[in-house]
């Protein structure tokens, strides 16, 4: 097969934008310039790799999606190789697209990231904080070479490496009538008023702890934000369920809270790295995921402290 990285390149935007349009604007580049490309790409593999909607731009078909993980990975590759030869070996060096669940990724990213940068000036980490649906759908088109989420319904081809569990706990306002309790049941908080945090695949996680124990909860207010969750709870609106620990005792708003863990033992999360099982490493990515593991018992240690602080 003959193809060039500028073709593969060519393909892959319009493949993200699902636009020939858009992706000759994003490269500053003619539209024929990316039809071609990926004619000659249809040519030479024999598939096709979109399926093309009149005045809606592209989608691409299931072959195209395999397709463009490769291509991704192919190019990823080629900047590493380039990389490589301009610092000539020295150091790891290259850009490393990552996602993070957005409970703790502001939490313990952003140190992760300075420290890592740090040990390897070459490197550049973006991250993205997103839900655990689109994680899952960005590590299988590609989008992100690794992700720190949750073990929350991955798929088989989907590689999984835990570091640190999160138990359930309750978050209560302080007039709360169980607020003062060391201690709560899920059965007790089953009869009061909850907030929900209306996340893909979260909601359904606080959903089976309670049918876990065949009882209902009682789903009052749902939010799409972590901070609305929390002021929702801090003004007496109901109690929520989370995993990971507060960083302290507040709503935004000012409204106090109380983080009380729940009697049952029940089901935790578990943080950690996750890629695909079938996707070759780059030198950057293999770097950082040490660093995770080296920093693993140091990021327990924190979420241990916060934990403290909450309740303080």
């Amino acid at each position: 097969m003959r193809f060039t990285l500028k073709q593969l390149h060519y393909f892959v935007a319009a493949g993200d934008l699902n636009s020939v349009t858009q992706a000759a604007e994003a490269l500053h580049v003619s539209q024929p310039s990316i039809s071609s490309a990926i004619l000659h790409l249809e040519e030479e593999t024999g598939l096709q790799l979109f399926v093309r909607h009149h005045a809606q731009g592209l989608s691409l078909t299931s072959p195209g999606r395999r397709f463009m993980r490769k291509a991704k990975q192919l190019l990823a590759d080629a900047e590493g190789l380039a990389s490589y030869a301009h610092s000539l070996g020295e150091e790891v060096s290259g850009s490393i697209k990552i996602a993070g669940f957005p409970t703790f990724a502001p939490i313990l990213l952003p140190g992760l990231i300075k420290r890592f940068q740090a040990n390897y000036p070459a490197a550049r980490v973006q991250c993205d904080e997103i839900h655990q649906k689109d994680i899952i759908h960005g590590l299988a088109t590609g989008k992100y070479e690794l992700a720190l989420t949750y073990d929350l319904q991955l798929p088989a081809d989907v590689e999984f490496h835990p570091l640190i569990e999160f138990p359930p706990y309750a978050v209560l306002g302080v007039d709360h009538p169980l607020a003062d309790q060391a201690e709560v049941s899920l059965k007790q908080l089953s009869e009061y008023p909850m907030v929900l945090l209306d996340w893909p695949m979260s909601r359904e996680y606080f959903f089976s702890l309670f049918l876990s124990l065949e009882l209902e909860p009682n789903y009052a207010y749902e939010a799409q934000s972590l901070a609305m969750v929390r002021g929702l709870v801090g003004n007496g609106f109901g109690y929520s369920l989370a995993n990971t620990p507060m960083a302290n005792n507040l709503a935004l708003d000012g409204t106090e809270l109380r983080q009380v863990p729940l009697k049952e033992k029940l089901r935790p999360l578990r943080m950690g790295v996750a890629r695909l099982s079938d996707l070759r490493l780059t030198p950057v990515a293999e770097a950082f995921i040490k660093q995770i593991e080296a920093q693993a018992q140091e990021m327990s240690d924190a979420v241990f402290a916060m934990d403290t602080q909450a309740n303080a």
